[in-house]
């Protein structure tokens, strides 16, 4: 026997799905970038994250102090070859799926100094893949 008063109801009231897409969504819908600034571009990514821009309406307003609970790693500023090691192992604790922003003239390839810069990496995806580059 059917009751029809309650057909119909528990379609608007519920949300049927498993705990794996449930993960999924909760990781699309938020993004958590790790605080990581070498140089000066490291007061530019401060300024980005303040709330003239407000990156917290794109859910990536929290910045996380640890690899461990970070899924971003914004690279800003000179990576040097003393600091490209500590780099990787930041990236390397980072949990699975990670992503990586190089930021800044630095970061990308090198800067102002890229050509006599003995200690500088000539770019950061030498160490980590990098996903996106923002240039300047």
């Amino acid at each position: 026997m059917t009751q029809p008063w309650i057909e119909g109801r528990f379609e608007e009231n519920m949300v049927l799905t498993t705990v794996e897409q449930a993960i999924n969504w909760a990781r699309q819908s938020s993004i958590w970038p790790m605080t990581f600034g070498l140089a000066c571009c490291a007061i530019e990514m401060m300024a980005a994250g303040a709330s003239r821009y407000d990156m917290d309406r794109f859910g990536a307003g929290a910045f996380r102090a640890t690899p461990r609970q970070a899924d971003l790693m914004i690279v800003a500023g000179t990576v040097t070859y003393k600091m490209a090691s500590r780099v990787r192992r930041l990236y390397n604790m980072m949990p699975d799926p990670k992503y990586v922003i190089a930021m800044g003239a630095c970061t990308t390839g090198g800067g102002p100094y890229f050509k006599w810069g003995y200690h500088v990496v000539k770019g950061v995806d030498l160490v980590v893949p990098v996903d996106v580059y923002v240039p300047g």
